[in-house]
């Protein structure tokens, strides 16, 4: 007959120590992941080095990490902060030309919009439709929708006529 183990049976400190065990285990996983990781990051080693390293990790895998964690743990962080460096720059820049909507926002629109007007470039009624255009974010097909184009000429293609 077999016997069964019940909660009382398995000591408080053993499960303790099955939890740190289970723990340095898993952290020792993880370690070995970002070295692999960084075998393969590193632009300065060639790739008989980068070979040789990762055979060590593979065969000896306790010593190959440590050894490597030791031997080369400085540059490694290095590595790691100007990557996330370039992602946070790369993401910047996304954001950057995302929300600037390309050829510049609404409010840089209205201002040389304006700077027409004063100029005397464009009159009251071109202000107003050019304004309209630009907050409504879009405009019928055929007319102007930004001041580059409302400075080459009036748009004589619509004609309004008041009472009709």
């Amino acid at each position: 007959m077999s016997q069964v183990y019940l909660a009382y049976d398995y000591p408080l400190l053993s499960a303790f120590w099955t939890m740190l065990w289970f723990f340095l285990w898993i952290m020792w996983f993880v370690l070995l992941f970002r070295v692999v990781t960084d075998i393969f990051r590193d632009d300065t080693m060639n790739g008989w080095a980068k070979a040789g390293w990762l055979v060590f990790c593979i065969v000896l895998p306790f010593l190959g990490v440590f050894v490597y964690v030791i031997a080369r743990g400085r540059s490694m962080g290095r590595r790691e902060i100007a990557q996330a460096r370039k992602q946070q720059e790369a993401f910047n820049d996304y954001i950057r030309e995302t929300a600037g909507g390309g050829s510049g926002s609404r409010v840089d629109e209205l201002a040389r919009l304006s700077d027409l007007r004063t100029r005397g470039e464009i009159t009251d009624e071109e202000f107003a439709r050019a304004k309209a255009m630009i907050l409504a974010d879009g405009a019928p097909a055929g007319r102007a929708t930004s001041v580059t184009a409302m400075q080459e000429g009036p748009d004589t293609s619509v004609t309004s006529t008041p009472g009709r």
